[in-house]
């Protein structure tokens, strides 16, 4: 499953904010700028492992819920971001997801919770 690999790989996870866990992870986008040079931001270091999962977890998400759906479009058409970007953007919205559900210790919220 999906979030055995951040509890395993994440000792961190509810104790630091949603940017601090991104951070983290990589996930957190850097800029490489030098003097006049300017460059596209990056995701760099962090931990591979987790950012894998995510990768993959943030590919299903798109595909099968509506809400992650509509980021990833809204990113895509509306502000013509690239794809990877977009999907970036999604890893980062389910890790922060998971980091509040750590923190709260409620496995589920809402309509999944009924179902």
């Amino acid at each position: 499953m999906t979030v055995f690999t951040p509890l395993a790989e994440l000792p961190e996870l509810s104790a630091l904010s949603g940017k601090q866990i991104t951070a983290v992870v990589g996930l957190a986008p850097r800029q490489c700028e030098s003097g006049k040079r300017q460059g596209q931001a990056r995701i760099e270091h962090g931990r591979p492992g987790v950012r894998r999962v995510l990768f993959n977890a943030a590919r299903i998400a798109i595909r099968y819920n509506p809400a992650m759906w509509a980021v990833y479009e809204r990113l895509r058409e509306k502000n013509g971001r690239p794809g990877k970007v977009a999907l970036t953007a999604v890893m980062r919205r389910i890790l922060v997801i998971l980091n509040a559900m750590a923190r709260s210790l409620t496995p589920r919220s809402g309509a999944e919770a009924a179902a």
